[in-house]
């Protein structure tokens, strides 16, 4: 094995995946499973996820589990996580990647309901999982911990403002809790910028392009499997002294 091979291998880890079943999530789940790790992918739809955990196996040879969660309700985390030990024993890198973002026309029209909603998917879960998760890494001497936050939580539109809010609130997380599980466990931020992703298809795409044009240092829109790389970076022992960091994959956006 060459040494970059070394630096970014995922052999013998185990990498958790919240919103794995689609979109970015789907993407860092097949990089790390084909980079060796074993994978847990947890999303609201079960069958989704086991399909996927299906193809894992198939492909790579990877260990897949799948379990059905919603990331927004505290009770179901708990048991997500002994799941998790109970199958693997140990967790060596969680991705905080499951959200939601709602469109709505006007901001007069976001209910409290949508709104609490988007915070708990968005920040509240990520919180418990990552205090628990968390805490379990830091007993077991190393880990690493990314949350998926999106470039509007810098650079919020008018049509995001409860998202961005969210968003804000998982990059200060990071901050905090690097510094309560330092130095044993690294916490980072991996900022997303636009995607096309499968929620794209109820974006009016010409304008966001077009607008992109003058917001970008790379002009368009980017494709799921490019933020895969920082991903692997961050899951592997190439990033044993990054924490606390936001890396950026979103286009140098300006």
């Amino acid at each position: 094995m060459s040494y970059l091979d070394q630096l970014f291998d995922l052999a013998g880890k185990v990498v958790v995946v919240t919103g794995g079943s689609r979109g970015l999530g789907k993407e860092i789940i097949l990089g790390c499973a084909q980079a060796g790790a074993d994978v847990v992918i947890a999303s609201r739809k079960l069958e989704n996820c086991e399909t996927l955990a299906a193809e894992v196996e198939r492909t790579t040879g990877r260990q897949a589990m799948a379990y059905g969660i919603h990331m927004g309700r505290w009770d179901q985390i708990a048991p997500f996580v002994d799941a998790v030990y109970d199958r693997f024993g140990k967790v060596d890198c969680l991705i905080n990647n499951a959200g939601m973002s709602p469109i709505y026309d006007r901001n007069s029209e976001v209910t409290e309901q949508m709104f609490d909603s988007v915070m708990s998917l968005n920040f509240k879960g990520p919180y418990h999982l990552t205090a628990l998760m968390g805490e379990r890494m830091y007993d077991a001497g190393s880990g690493s911990i990314i949350n998926v936050s999106s470039s509007g939580s810098i650079r919020p539109s008018a049509t995001i403002i409860p998202y961005a809010g969210a968003k804000a609130a998982l990059n200060t997380m990071t901050e905090g809790f690097a510094k309560a599980f330092g130095p044993r466990v690294r916490v980072n931020t991996l900022m997303s910028g636009t995607m096309m992703t499968d929620i794209s298809k109820a974006w009016d795409i010409e304008p966001m392009v077009a607008g992109l044009q003058n917001t970008t240092a790379m002009k368009r829109i980017g494709d799921p499997p490019e933020i895969v790389g920082a991903a692997i970076y961050l899951a592997s022992d190439a990033s044993t002294y990054t924490s606390c960091a936001t890396i950026r994959v979103d286009g140098g956006m300006y």
